[in-house]
């Protein structure tokens, strides 16, 4: 079965198509990982996004039930050079185009991807739409021009309600902006008391549950699109540690008074190096952003940077000078990826162990 990718800018893909057979456009964006397709396909922060994968054979170690990010993928499209229809692997349940299916996720293999990768790198991300070889190519280049990218991703891959994922250690508040669960399996391992709450819950309402810390998660889509998560982290600030990841990054860094900016092509991929400017450590990171802190609006916010690119220079962690926080822009949590970083989820664990110590000794002195 023929299928064609249809971009904004007129170049058209013809390659084979799997998955589903429905049409849906969306952001066309590529990932440099050699795994973890599994992993991409369940990331809300690949929201409304056709994603390119560089690594030319995927498909081939299947689907399994362990290494999903979310319950319900969204995102529009997958893009591949070549797709492996008879997968082999010991976890593998059912074979990536039969999950596709399920899905509602139109797949596109046999196109030259480094093409479509270099387009990307070249022009930056463009609007693209997977549709049937019936279909007229210039009136869909002509309604991809017209089409606006949404403004309420983050509403549609949070949660709807709060809900626990009890332990016996700290108690922390986790907003979920499109969270991936390898955050949550990472606070949840080191025995923490996490009650995970929507994009829109307020400061007092986070406050009024008596948290230990406030994790910021991950998610997809411009973070000047969630006015009300920077009121809510305004709110916070200073209250209790809080450690931002992604999104919550950007979120913190507007809510600060600097400000964020779109990215020509992002970051995505599973290798990136970032170094630590305290220690000189660098360290392999998984990524997956298309929004960026501008470092020349830090001055007067309080904000220092304590990581950078090694490939573009861009900033890639934050820290406060006064209050008990600090983000960073990629994935500790890896997952797929390495777990250079993992060791910010122990700090963000001492950090909120100094905070109650400092808090009982100031109960004890009043």
């Amino acid at each position: 079965m023929k299928r064609q990718l249809i971009l904004e800018d007129g170049t058209v893909f013809v390659g084979k198509g799997f998955g589903s057979e429905i049409g849906l456009t969306g952001e066309v964006v590529f990932n440099t990982g050699m795994t973890g397709y599994q992993e991409i396909l369940s990331d809300p922060s690949y929201c409304e996004q056709i994603v390119t994968l560089t690594y030319p054979l995927i498909g081939n170690y299947g689907i399994n039930r362990d290494d999903f990010e979310s319950i319900e993928p969204v995102v529009n499209g997958l893009i591949v050079k070549e797709y492996c229809d008879a997968p082999s692997n010991f976890r593998s349940s059912m074979a990536l185009d039969e999950f596709l299916k399920q899905k509602n996720i139109p797949g596109l293999a046999g196109i030259d991807t480094r093409k479509l990768t270099r387009k990307i790198r070249q022009h930056g991300t463009l609007r693209g739409k997977m549709c049937s070889m019936d279909v007229n190519v210039q009136e869909i280049v002509d309604s991809l021009k017209k089409t606006e990218l949404s403004t309420d991703q983050v509403k549609k891959v949070s949660t709807k309600r709060a809900y626990p994922s009890p332990g016996r250690g700290h108690k922390v508040v986790l907003v979920d902006f499109g969270m991936k669960h390898g955050i949550l399996r990472e606070l949840t391992m080191r025995n923490c008391d996490v009650l995970v709450v929507p994009y829109n819950t307020t400061a007092d309402e986070i406050l009024r549950l008596n948290p230990d810390g406030i994790m910021l998660s991950n998610g997809p889509g411009d973070p000047k699109d969630v006015p009300e998560a920077i009121e809510m982290i305004q709110g916070v600030l200073g209250e209790v540690p809080l450690f931002g990841i992604c999104l919550g990054h950007q979120l913190f860094a507007l809510a600060c008074g600097a400000d964020t900016e779109k990215m020509k092509f992002g970051h995505r991929g599973s290798n990136h190096p970032v170094k630590e400017l305290a220690t000189n450590r660098v360290s392999l990171t998984s990524q997956n952003h298309g929004y960026t802190v501008r470092e020349e609006s830090l001055p007067g916010t309080g904000l220092s940077v304590t990581h950078v690119a090694l490939n573009d220079g861009t900033v890639e962690g934050l820290k406060h000078g006064i209050h008990p926080a600090f983000t960073v822009q990629y994935h500790p949590e890896a997952s797929p990826g390495p777990e250079d970083a993992n060791y910010l989820f122990d700090r963000f664990i001492e950090l909120m162990e100094t905070n109650k110590k400092v808090g009982n000794e100031l109960c004890q002195n009043a």
